[in-house]
């Protein structure tokens, strides 16, 4: 299975979490404007690789011969479900200039929380779920 497509998504999802790491840094208020439109663009980069995920690579290995394989993508599937809602939560709160203003404490800590969470999950999928998949392949 070729995973170069994930990989992507996941450098240009890296990419936004440090650009909203480095606005947030020089002020939120300020910089409103910039980060929510990094918001919606990083949105649509995650809905896109989740949806990838959920019709392709999902039954796919719901469909492999390998039963630990089977199992630890609905591990990673289910896990997935959680974290992907808190950012759905997290990016329509913080999508508009007008709601990130004079709210930098508040979307600072949304941010550290909700991105974390994001980029931790994708630090195992590349060191531990890839190559696991690459390896079986």
């Amino acid at each position: 299975m070729d995973l170069t497509k994930f990989k992507h998504q996941h450098e240009i999802i890296l990419d936004n979490i440090s650009a909203l790491r480095s606005l947030s840094k020089m002020g939120v208020t300020i910089h409103a404007h910039e980060i929510a439109k990094l918001i919606v663009s990083m949105s649509s980069t995650i809905k896109l690789h989740l949806s990838a995920e959920d019709r392709v690579l999902y039954p796919l290995l719901q469909q492999h011969r390998d039963s630990e394989l089977n199992k630890m993508g609905k591990r990673y599937q289910e896990e997935m479900t959680k974290i992907a809602a808190e950012y759905d939560v997290f990016s329509r709160r913080w999508n508009t200039a007008a709601s990130l203003t004079d709210q930098d404490d508040a979307f600072r800590q949304d941010a550290n929380r909700v991105l974390r969470n994001i980029y931790e999950r994708m630090s195992r999928e590349d060191h531990d779920f890839y190559p696991t998949i690459e390896s079986i392949e």
